[in-house]
């Protein structure tokens, strides 16, 4: 395919690495005199490791090339926020392998120092991969260009014979990527027959089986996820973050403003000088800092002759000079005093170039933070965006490059265009574009203080009205009874009760005085039925109150003589052969249910017996308004007549309360809309415990229900996942994933089918989501994180997590949650981004510099780790972790 098409924007990293030489600035000769160089059948054996180092450097440059060509694979399919994103993360992938290129060059001369026969066979073995390993595409070539030239100079500099043998190889294979260069932009057309098989024989792959190929080893979400970027859903733009930078989609039709990143460049630089004097245009070149010198711990400046020099040069030219940071650092990952630095001191240099430096500043990356734009305003700087990316930092082909830069404009008409001056490319591409340009008569803008226009920021979206169910008290009767005097003794009942009164009190805010408890001796008759008549006659029971009950222990079923069965449930105190006296019968609580004077009541029964006829329940499409009108009165028993309880579930629990504490703890929440009604609840648990037991829990409403629902809000998540957090048993694990392949094969889209207590089956399905925010939304989407995270389903949780920031960018609660997940699966680079972008959007988060203090040093950089472990300790000083903190402190020096 030719290169030319926007699927290979990235097609050699080799023009980003020869960029990468340049960007360095650093001499590019070869250090010390080259060892001469043995013929290419050196033995293998004799190389030891000392090709290894610098193997391992190709290959991570080959991971970032393939990387670079996935992120912009398909470039004009791209929305507009996924092309900016997918560009920022190739720049910072561009620049991580211009330093490979740099250790590349070091680990080139030193390898000069090594004995020969070791030496001459680590070139053969370098030298055999790059033509002949069986797992690159001669796409992937291209990658190892600059390695290629390195060798060349290297070579060309020992006039032995084994370094004319090395010269001659070398030279092949850099004219055999030439040449596939060339077959891809020719659709491969032509065979490569006069290279012997010693150097690279190209296979003629199809480009678009290449890119296939990168696309099965890497997706473009995840690289950029694994970079700490996230693209979020489309929405209206934010604050007035716009109005505080410059962009070029309101310049005048036919306008551009020509600017260039990275130098200055030694070479480059005065050749785009040139070519731009030719055309009788100037642009704006944003400079690095370190490029121009350096300024020490005291302050002061010092310039380098020679880059100060070119930079001179392009102010006599009419051109314009501005700040792009000391170091090319990812600002937004920046705060404080090294943000502070990054901006101050480029300035500083820039000034000392010449006081006619503009007030311009561009971002690298065009990543910033709203810190980063304060420091803009303070030190009477302004931030300059693009609108026109040429991406000529990852396409090697000029052609391509001018196509992508017209062809945008073709379709904005005008706009600032961004360039590198650090890149020969770019001195191929300018007249290409300028000539176009010319021709179609645009006009060239450039800065005179206040020339360029601001585009005007949109409205926020704002948070719609909270979801509310709308109660005013909530109480609870909760009995639990394991040691029956004459009834079989049960193990798990008394455990059900208090992790249920946990649950209402903890999670789901019940006053804990509004929470009756009986359990095992307490348990009898008489103070059952007290509770209801009177604790909660005391209360004082109001029309929006509502009332849980929740019961395990025995339950029976007594068929009357009449032929209809009669449910009880089996106080402490009961003896089997009275049931009728000393039981409680289901009609009780239906008369009791009756009698309360609240909106909604719902009973949960631990305990399996038939004889209550129960009527369908279910929801409206205006849910929330209805339900508040309407009384509630409803059941969810664990079983029918003739089933045993399965006491068999985790942390000493029934397998039916196990699987009720899971649904209250979001499980249940089926149509996502933040809360659980009853009949959602029933949903859930009944398909779930009857496909792990012998159980089939029924669910309905008691005769004079309205059809008023139960409803439980769930409560937004606030946990920092950190090493303290808990996760469930591989044994709760377990169940848990047969509890929910068990629902979801019994479930027809929301809806599933439930017996009522007569035995008969009933259809019920969740209400209708409501209407929600974004913020609302990625408050969910982390619940369900925390969840899938406690279940160990990292993938699952990464997936949760990612989503809440799509809908919200800067949650930070999702930020370290997403972190943390990739910490659980040692991938702790990736870690440490998320947990500084936690950082970046809410500093105050202490648990956030704990995690990232674990994650630095994991990856083995103790200073970093230290500095977040003393963050941690400054803000949070007394943390249950601190001490934890202080030992690693200690441990690191």
């Amino acid at each position: 395919m030719k290169l030319s098409k926007p699927l290979v924007i990235g097609v050699a990293i080799v023009a980003a690495a020869a960029a990468g030489a340049a960007y360095l600035k650093t001499g590019a000769k070869p250090h010390g005199t080259p060892a001469p160089v043995a013929a290419v059948a050196a033995n293998p054996a004799d190389a030891g490791n000392a090709h290894a180092p610098l193997q391992a450097e190709m290959r991570s440059m080959l991971a970032n090339y393939r990387k670079i060509i996935v992120l912009l694979a398909d470039e004009q399919s791209l929305s507009e926020l996924d092309r900016k994103a997918a560009g920022q993360v190739g720049q910072v992938l561009f620049h991580e392998n211009v330093e490979r290129i740099g250790k590349a060059r070091q680990l080139l001369a030193k390898l000069q120092e090594a004995p020969a026969a070791q030496r001459d066979a680590a070139y053969d073995i370098l030298l055999t991969y790059i033509e002949s390993a069986p797992d690159l595409f001669d796409a992937d070539r291209l990658a190892f260009r600059e390695v290629l030239v390195e060798m060349k100079q290297q070579a060309a500099a020992n006039q032995t014979l084994p370094g004319i043998k090395l010269h001659k190889r070398v030279s092949e294979d850099l004219a055999a990527l030439e040449d596939i260069e060339r077959q891809y932009d020719k659709e491969l057309s032509g065979i490569f027959a006069r290279f012997d098989q010693r150097a690279i024989v190209p296979k003629r792959e199809r480009w678009e089986d290449y890119v296939d190929h990168l696309k099965k080893l890497f997706t473009r979400d995840q690289i950029m996820k694994d970079y700490g970027v996230i693209v979020p859903y489309p929405n209206k733009p934010g604050p007035d973050d716009a109005a505080k930078e410059i962009f070029g989609k309101s310049l005048p039709p036919k306008t551009v403003v020509l600017t260039f990143d990275d130098g200055p460049h030694a070479t480059y630089t005065d050749e785009v000088a040139a070519i731009l004097k030719q055309y009788g245009v100037t642009g704006v070149f944003f400079q690095v800092g370190k490029n121009l010198g350096e300024v020490d711990a005291q302050g002061k400046e010092a310039l380098s002759k020679k880059q100060a020099a070119a930079s001179r040069r392009l102010l006599e030219g009419g051109n314009v000079l501005a700040n792009h940071s000391y170091s090319h650092a990812l600002l937004s990952k920046e705060k404080g005093d090294q943000l502070y630095g990054e901006i101050a001191q480029a300035d500083q240099l820039l000034k000392a170039v010449d006081t006619r430096r503009s007030a311009l500043f561009r971002f690298p990356y065009g990543a910033h933070n709203a810190e980063g734009l304060e420091i803009l305003n303070k030190l009477g700087l302004r931030s300059v965006m693009w609108n026109i990316d040429s991406l000529d930092w990852a396409d090697p082909v000029p052609t391509s490059i001018a196509n992508r830069v017209l062809g945008s404009l073709e379709k904005e008409k005008r706009g600032i265009i961004l360039f590198h001056d650090i890149h020969e490319r770019t001195i191929k591409t300018l007249p290409l574009v300028l000539d176009k340009l010319v021709a179609d008569g645009y006009s060239f803008a450039t800065w005179d203080g206040n020339d360029f226009t601001i585009t005007k920021p949109g409205k926020p979206e704002p948070d719609k009205v909270a979801i509310s169910t709308g109660y005013a008290n909530s109480y609870a009767v909760v009995i639990g009874i394991n040691d029956y005097q004459k009834w079989p003794k049960l193990q798990y009942a008394v455990q059900d009760a208090k992790a249920i009164r946990d649950t209402l009190v903890n999670r789901f805010g019940f006053d804990n005085s509004r929470v009756f408890t009986l359990t095992n001796g307490d348990a009898t008759r008489n103070n059952i039925l007290a509770l209801f008549h009177d604790k909660l006659a005391e209360a004082k029971l109001k029309k929006d109150d509502r009332i849980f009950v929740f019961f395990a222990g025995h339950g029976a079923t007594r068929q009357l003589s009449s032929g209809r069965s009669l449910g009880y449930i089996i106080p402490v105190d009961s003896d089997p052969q009275q049931v009728s006296v000393d039981a409680i019968p289901m009609t009780d609580l239906q008369n009791i249910a009756e009698s309360l004077d609240a909106k909604h009541l719902l009973f949960v029964m631990d305990a399996c017996y038939s004889g209550l006829g129960l009527t369908r329940g279910g929801g409206t499409t205006a849910f929330l308004r209805d339900n508040a009108r309407r009384i509630g009165r409803q059941m969810l028993t664990a079983g029918g007549a003739d089933q045993m309880v399965a006491d068999g579930g985790p942390n000493g629990h029934s397998v039916f309360t196990w699987t009720l504490l899971q649904a209250l703890g979001g499980k249940a929440d089926l149509n996502g809309d933040g809360m659980i009604t009853a009949t959602e609840l029933a949903a859930y648990v009944a398909p779930a415990v009857s496909s792990v037991s012998q159980q089939t829990p029924a669910f309905g409403s008691l005769p004079g229900s309205e059809g008023g629902e139960f409803v439980f809000q769930l409560p937004a998540e606030a946990e920092f996942l950190s090493e303290n957090s808990a996760q469930l048993s591989q044994e709760a694990i377990a169940l848990n994933k047969k509890l929910d392949t068990g629902r979801s094969s019994q479930a027809e889209g929301n809806a599933v089918v439930v017996k009522n207590l007569q035995g008969e089956e009933q259809k019920i399905a969740a209400p209708k989501p409501v209407d929600a925010s974004s913020r609302q939304l990625a408050q969910r989407a982390n619940d369900r994180g925390l969840q899938l995270y406690k279940e160990k389903q990292y993938a699952q949780a990464e997936a949760a997590f990612t989503e809440a920031l799509k809908y919200r960018p800067d949650f930070g609660l999702a930020a370290n949650n997403l972190g943390f997940v990739y910490f659980k699966q040692d991938k702790y680079a990736e870690a440490a981004r998320w947990f500084e972008n936690t950082i970046q959007m809410d500093a105050s988060r202490a648990i956030a510099y704990l995690n990232l203090g674990d994650a630095r040093q994991r990856q083995g950089d103790q200073e970093k780790a230290k500095k977040a472990y003393a963050s941690f300790l400054e803000l949070a000083p007394n943390h249950p972790s601190a001490g934890y903190a202080r030992e690693q402190l200690k441990k690191l020096g």
